[in-house]
């Protein structure tokens, strides 16, 4: 059973630099799709970037050229790398592992940005 534990999230001031992890259990990651999502508050859950088993990657609008997702296969960590953070960004952010019809999740880390 794959388990995901985020980390590294926390307050930020607008402009600022960020980055968050996700450790991954039970399996390694190199067969998985690994993705980031983003929940803001009363918002819904919306998708940040993703990383194909082929290191293929690709990004939602949230990015917006400012996120960077990597992975460190030997570590079975993935990696979100924030930058020009702003107060929209505020927000949980979860990660996802997707595999076939199967997904998990992690239980997010919370990025507060301010003034």
């Amino acid at each position: 059973q794959l388990h995901l534990e985020e980390s590294g999230g926390g307050s930020v001031q607008v402009g600022g630099s960020l980055n968050i992890s996700c450790l991954a259990s039970g399996d390694t990651i190199s067969t998985y799709t690994m993705l980031w999502y983003r929940q803001r508050p009363g918002g819904r859950r919306e998708y940040v970037a993703l990383i194909i088993t082929d290191g293929s990657k690709n990004y939602g609008s949230p990015a917006r050229g400012r996120f960077t997702i990597s992975r460190d296969v030997s570590k079975n960590m993935l990696y979100l790398q924030m930058t020009s953070l702003d107060l929209e960004d505020t927000a949980t952010y979860y990660c996802k592992a997707e595999r076939g019809p199967k997904d998990w999740w992690g239980k997010g880390t919370l990025v507060t940005v301010s003034l």
